[in-house]
Protein backbone atom coordinates (compact mmCIF):
# COMPACT_ATOMS: atom_id res chain seq x y z
CA UNK A 1 0.00 0.00 0.00
CA UNK A 2 1.45 3.67 -1.19
CA UNK A 3 2.27 5.80 2.11
CA UNK A 4 -0.08 8.91 3.03
CA UNK A 5 1.38 11.80 2.19
CA UNK A 6 0.13 13.58 4.91
CA UNK A 7 1.95 10.50 7.49
CA UNK A 8 5.05 11.37 5.46
CA UNK A 9 4.77 14.66 6.01
CA UNK A 10 4.43 14.36 9.58
CA UNK A 11 7.27 12.01 10.04
CA UNK A 12 9.62 14.38 8.60
CA UNK A 13 7.96 17.35 11.19
CA UNK A 14 6.42 19.48 8.13
CA UNK A 15 3.30 21.26 8.76
CA UNK A 16 1.72 22.74 6.36
CA UNK A 17 1.28 26.47 5.34
CA UNK A 18 -1.96 28.12 4.48
CA UNK A 19 -2.19 29.17 0.75
CA UNK A 20 -0.20 32.59 0.51
CA UNK A 21 -2.10 35.37 -0.50
CA UNK A 22 -0.61 37.26 -4.48
CA UNK A 23 1.71 39.71 -3.64
CA UNK A 24 0.48 41.01 -7.31
CA UNK A 25 -2.03 40.83 -9.90
CA UNK A 26 -2.38 36.80 -10.37
CA UNK A 27 -3.69 33.55 -9.18
CA UNK A 28 -1.60 31.32 -7.21
CA UNK A 29 -2.74 27.71 -9.16
CA UNK A 30 -5.00 27.41 -12.30
CA UNK A 31 -5.76 23.92 -12.98
CA UNK A 32 -5.86 23.02 -16.21
CA UNK A 33 -7.20 19.43 -17.36
CA UNK A 34 -5.14 17.03 -14.82
CA UNK A 35 -2.30 19.24 -14.50
CA UNK A 36 -1.77 21.85 -11.73
CA UNK A 37 0.12 25.19 -12.53
CA UNK A 38 1.57 26.44 -9.04
CA UNK A 39 2.68 30.50 -9.64
CA UNK A 40 6.11 31.19 -8.09
CA UNK A 41 6.77 30.78 -5.09
CA UNK A 42 9.32 33.40 -2.97
CA UNK A 43 11.66 32.02 -0.50
CA UNK A 44 10.01 34.01 3.24
CA UNK A 45 11.68 33.33 6.74
CA UNK A 46 9.82 34.29 9.66
CA UNK A 47 7.11 35.28 7.16
CA UNK A 48 8.82 37.65 5.37
CA UNK A 49 11.41 37.87 1.97
CA UNK A 50 14.25 35.78 2.81
CA UNK A 51 16.57 38.15 0.87
CA UNK A 52 19.84 37.77 -0.32
CA UNK A 53 21.60 37.25 -3.66
CA UNK A 54 24.25 34.48 -4.51
CA UNK A 55 27.28 34.87 -5.25
CA UNK A 56 27.30 38.28 -3.59
CA UNK A 57 26.02 37.97 0.32
CA UNK A 58 24.81 34.29 0.19
CA UNK A 59 26.32 31.03 0.16
CA UNK A 60 24.54 27.79 -2.00
CA UNK A 61 24.17 25.75 1.17
CA UNK A 62 21.89 28.70 3.00
CA UNK A 63 19.80 29.48 -0.20
CA UNK A 64 19.21 25.29 -0.62
CA UNK A 65 17.48 25.86 2.74
CA UNK A 66 15.41 28.35 1.13
CA UNK A 67 14.48 26.34 -1.57
CA UNK A 68 13.29 23.93 0.48
CA UNK A 69 11.35 26.43 2.40
CA UNK A 70 9.89 27.00 -0.56
CA UNK A 71 8.46 23.41 -1.59
CA UNK A 72 6.63 23.08 1.88
CA UNK A 73 5.33 26.60 0.91
CA UNK A 74 4.30 24.64 -2.68
CA UNK A 75 2.94 21.88 -1.64
CA UNK A 76 0.83 24.01 1.03
CA UNK A 77 -0.74 25.67 -2.72
CA UNK A 78 -1.10 21.78 -4.00
CA UNK A 79 -2.96 21.12 -1.27
CA UNK A 80 -5.66 23.77 -0.75
CA UNK A 81 -5.20 23.28 -4.94
CA UNK A 82 -6.36 19.35 -5.05
CA UNK A 83 -7.87 19.07 -1.06
CA UNK A 84 -6.01 16.10 -0.70
CA UNK A 85 -2.22 15.79 -1.86
CA UNK A 86 -2.62 11.98 -2.00
CA UNK A 87 -4.35 12.48 -5.03
CA UNK A 88 -0.96 13.70 -7.06
CA UNK A 89 0.12 11.68 -9.49
CA UNK A 90 3.32 13.30 -10.35
CA UNK A 91 5.33 16.29 -10.11
CA UNK A 92 5.65 17.20 -13.91
CA UNK A 93 8.08 20.00 -13.77
CA UNK A 94 10.06 22.68 -11.09
CA UNK A 95 11.05 26.08 -12.69
CA UNK A 96 13.48 27.60 -10.48
CA UNK A 97 15.13 31.17 -10.21
CA UNK A 98 17.79 32.22 -8.59
CA UNK A 99 18.75 35.53 -8.12
CA UNK A 100 22.20 35.62 -8.22
CA UNK A 101 25.43 37.70 -9.78
CA UNK A 102 26.82 36.50 -12.62
CA UNK A 103 29.71 34.69 -11.75
CA UNK A 104 27.67 32.05 -9.26
CA UNK A 105 26.91 29.34 -11.63
CA UNK A 106 25.30 26.75 -8.81
CA UNK A 107 21.94 27.38 -9.52
CA UNK A 108 20.86 24.11 -9.81
CA UNK A 109 22.35 23.34 -6.40
CA UNK A 110 20.05 25.46 -4.73
CA UNK A 111 16.90 24.14 -6.47
CA UNK A 112 17.44 20.64 -5.23
CA UNK A 113 16.80 21.86 -2.00
CA UNK A 114 13.46 22.02 -3.10
CA UNK A 115 13.53 18.93 -5.42
CA UNK A 116 15.25 16.75 -2.75
CA UNK A 117 12.06 17.21 -0.47
CA UNK A 118 9.89 16.80 -3.28
CA UNK A 119 11.40 13.14 -3.64
CA UNK A 120 11.00 12.25 0.19
CA UNK A 121 7.51 13.57 0.10
CA UNK A 122 6.27 11.62 -3.03
CA UNK A 123 8.57 8.98 -4.05
CA UNK A 124 9.18 8.45 -7.42
CA UNK A 125 6.11 10.05 -8.06
CA UNK A 126 8.57 13.27 -6.80
CA UNK A 127 10.97 13.15 -9.44
CA UNK A 128 10.62 15.96 -11.97
CA UNK A 129 12.09 17.36 -15.29
CA UNK A 130 13.19 20.86 -14.17
CA UNK A 131 14.99 23.93 -15.28
CA UNK A 132 17.40 26.56 -13.39
CA UNK A 133 17.95 29.96 -13.59
CA UNK A 134 20.98 32.73 -12.27
CA UNK A 135 18.69 36.72 -12.24
CA UNK A 136 19.85 39.44 -11.47
CA UNK A 137 16.65 40.05 -9.33
CA UNK A 138 13.30 38.72 -7.99
CA UNK A 139 10.34 40.60 -6.63
CA UNK A 140 11.42 41.51 -3.05
CA UNK A 141 14.90 40.95 -3.44
CA UNK A 142 14.21 37.36 -2.45
CA UNK A 143 17.16 34.87 -2.69
CA UNK A 144 14.45 32.15 -4.57
CA UNK A 145 11.30 31.68 -6.56
CA UNK A 146 10.10 28.18 -7.61
CA UNK A 147 6.93 27.61 -9.51
CA UNK A 148 5.85 23.94 -10.25
CA UNK A 149 3.34 21.75 -12.83
CA UNK A 150 1.77 18.82 -11.04
CA UNK A 151 -0.35 16.21 -12.66
CA UNK A 152 -3.66 14.84 -10.75
CA UNK A 153 -5.68 12.15 -10.76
Amino acid sequence: MATNIYDRLSELGITLPPIAVPAAAYLPFVRSGNLIFVSGHIAKREGKAWIGQLGRDMVTATAKHAARAIAIDLLGTLHAATGDLNRIERIVKLMSLVNSTAEFTEQHLVTNGCSELLAEVFGDKGAHARSAFGVAQLPMGACVEIELIAQVA
